[in-house]
């Protein structure tokens, strides 16, 4: 009996051992610990210069055309293993239960492989069906404050849900989503380009679309974004053309 209550304490032990240790880590602390290993890209992105140097061609998934620059160009890993260019796909990558897309940028000059993180993809996904859905029965969209021209932070009581909770891959730091006045979901990405901007030294010419300067500093895609520029010493979103 003795050693039965010992084994029952040392489980009680064990369990709560575990479950205290997810509560001591914050949400972004446990993202960050699932993030890709740096040589995944650097492998793929070998793997792709080969290919087109023996093919000519870049090893993609079709798309329609009116897919966004960030999401667009996905790897066609099924393409790339049979072929023999790559003996596995990477853990990291959706086709292997990873939490990314693989996907391909600046194809026509430089293509650079790049990460899409699919849990704020599927996020946003999840407000732009709550939005759609309040806006088809509501004949409204549920704004909240404007926080850019065009642009409004969205009223999530009025969709009897809660706000996402969104950590930049870019900074760590947490992000909003914000819509445009035609109800289309955008997570915020101000905060990370003012950062990149104030660790260039230097401001960004009138017409630059500022996503290019996170990714160039890093492995990842600003996912569900506009595009910004720089306006009045501050990143803006572009207002979408009525």
């Amino acid at each position: 009996m003795k050693r039965w209550r010992s084994a029952r304490l040392a489980f009680v032990v064990v369990v709560m051992a575990v479950l205290l240790s997810g509560c001591l880590y914050p949400e972004e602390q446990r993202a960050s610990s699932q993030l890709p290993a740096k040589d995944e890209v650097l492998n793929v992105q070998t793997v792709i210069d080969q290919y087109q140097k023996d093919t000519g061609l870049l090893p993609i998934v079709n798309s329609e055309p009116n897919t966004p620059v960030y999401e667009k160009y996905q790897i066609d890993f099924g393409k790339l293993t049979r072929m023999k260019y790559m003996s596995d796909i990477p853990p990291a990558a959706y086709e292997k239960g990873g939490s990314y897309y693989f996907l391909i940028i600046n194809e026509e000059t430089d293509p650079t492989v790049k990460l899409m993180n699919l849990a704020v993809y599927q996020q946003v996904n999840d407000v732009q069906r709550e939005v759609s859905a309040y806006q088809r029965t509501k004949g409204a969209l549920p704004r909240g404050e404007e926080v850019y021209p065009g642009y409004y932070r969205i009223d999530y009581s009025a969709l009897n849900i809660r706000e996402p909770k969104l950590v930049s891959v870019f900074t760590g730091q947490s992000q909003q989503t914000m819509m445009d006045v035609g109800g289309n979901v955008f997570v915020d990405y101000a905060a990370d380009m003012m950062q990149a901007i104030q660790k260039s030294g230097k401001s960004p010419a009138a017409d630059q679309d500022l996503r290019e300067l996170l990714v160039s500093r890093s492995d990842f895609v600003p996912v569900k974004s506009p595009a910004y520029h720089f306006v009045d010493n501050a990143p803006k979103p572009v207002a979408a053309k009525s």
